[in-house]
């Protein structure tokens, strides 16, 4: 049976630290030159980006009388989610307890607990839905040992992406214009939370989601992913697809390549998501001239130091690190395969056309659980280069 501590005291004077991030302009080739693109640098907040989610989802869980004062509060999370869920519980008293799974890095599980939360960590994927159906199984095993908790769903809480109406607000007052919103998409809370907003303020606003090879999300084949923070091997529904109007899967060798190159010459950096959402965003804005492009940097670079900022990690898994700091990269860049990261996407007419092991775009963006046979399952959108 577990247990978790007393009720801890609100401290609800953190809650003044949220959000109010800055947005920075990043000018670095990536890898090519280009006019240069606005990057909300969510790693500046405290809690990080998803503790406005977090923040968000317990709040309305207390409206509701869904969450009693107190009460724990359990989640699933492969990090970013659990810093934020931290701070939450601490700004409104809640003691918090994390499933995460093996590959949770030790210094994000030694962050979660130095914060307070109680973590979890499940040693094996399901066979179905990989890591994510199993840290949710093991969730629903401590629902039942602790009355009382609440489950936030992050993946289908609505309050998740009600929680980025801020950081739309931030982005809109900071701008006079904006042609292009790239996102990163994972439990799809901030893409539909910023993306809706903008539009309403910039109608013509062209959004590029932004996910990992071996996601489902958009209709690809579920894969075992090296990458963490964006991806997803289950449908959330919290995604909304009818606000994209294009896709790119990224793959690990392009995004390693783009955070050390935003490291080198941004100095501002992050991990997996930072640099796949800052690899699509610079081919925005160099694809479209005159455009004003933005995106948001979810994470900075600590978390990853180990992993995407690691020649030894990078080459035992076969990542080029031809923008990394060279002590153990091959003079020529290669990776074991003899590849470059790609310096641009290979386009496919529909997502299930082909399977994604590297950078690529699709116009044509549709709820892959829409039955086949209505009206608007894989109609492709309108505008793009």
């Amino acid at each position: 049976m577990i247990t978790v501590a007393a009720e801890p005291a609100a401290a609800p004077e953190l809650l003044a630290l949220l959000g109010r991030t800055p947005l920075a302009r990043i000018s670095a080739p990536l890898p090519h030159a280009h006019p240069g693109f606005w990057a909300k640098l969510e790693s500046l907040g405290a809690g990080g980006m998803k503790a406005r989610a977090a923040v968000a989802m317990l709040l309305g869980a207390r409206e509701r009388g869904e969450l009693r004062p107190g009460a724990p509060v359990v989640e699933s999370t492969s990090g970013t989610l659990g810093l934020g869920l931290a701070f939450a519980g601490q700004a409104l008293g809640h003691p918090v307890v994390l499933v995460g799974d093996a590959e949770l890095e030790p210094s994000m599980r030694r962050l979660l607990r130095a914060h307070g939360a109680r973590l979890e960590v499940v040693d094996r994927p399901a066979p179905r839905g990989g890591w994510q159906a199993a840290r949710i199984a093991r969730l629903r095993a401590l629902l039942a040992e602790l009355p009382g908790a609440y489950w936030p769903d992050q993946y289908n809480n609505p309050d998740n992406t009600a929680g980025y109406a801020s950081m739309a607000t931030e982005i809109a007052e900071a701008l006079d214009h904006l042609d292009v919103l790239v996102c990163s998409v994972g439990t799809g809370g901030h893409s539909a939370g910023i993306a809706a907003p903008l539009r309403r303020r910039w109608p013509g606003l062209h959004v590029i989601g932004v996910d990992s090879v071996g996601s489902s999300i958009f209709g690809q084949p579920a894969r075992p992913r090296l990458m963490r923070g964006l991806g997803s091997s289950i449908h959330p529904r919290n995604v909304r697809y009818e606000a994209f109007d294009e896709v790119h899967w990224i793959g690990p060798d392009e995004a390693v390549d783009a955070c050390r190159r935003l490291a080198r010459g941004s100095f501002v950096s992050g991990g997996w998501s930072t640099g796949a959402a800052a690899l699509v965003a610079a081919w925005a804005a160099r694809t479209r001239p005159g455009a004003v492009v933005a995106t948001v940097f979810p994470d900075g670079p600590h978390r990853y130091l180990g992993t995407v900022y690691d020649d030894d990690y990078c080459l035992a898994h076969g990542i080029c690190t031809d923008a990394g700091s060279g002590t153990t990269t091959p003079t020529d860049g290669a990776t074991a395969a003899g590849l470059r990261p790609a310096d641009r996407p290979v386009e496919i007419p529909y997502p299930s056309a082909v399977e994604a092991t590297g950078w690529t775009r699709c116009r044509t963006v549709a709820d892959p659980l829409t039955p086949p046979h209505s009206a608007t399952a894989g109609a492709p959108k309108e505008g793009g280069p």
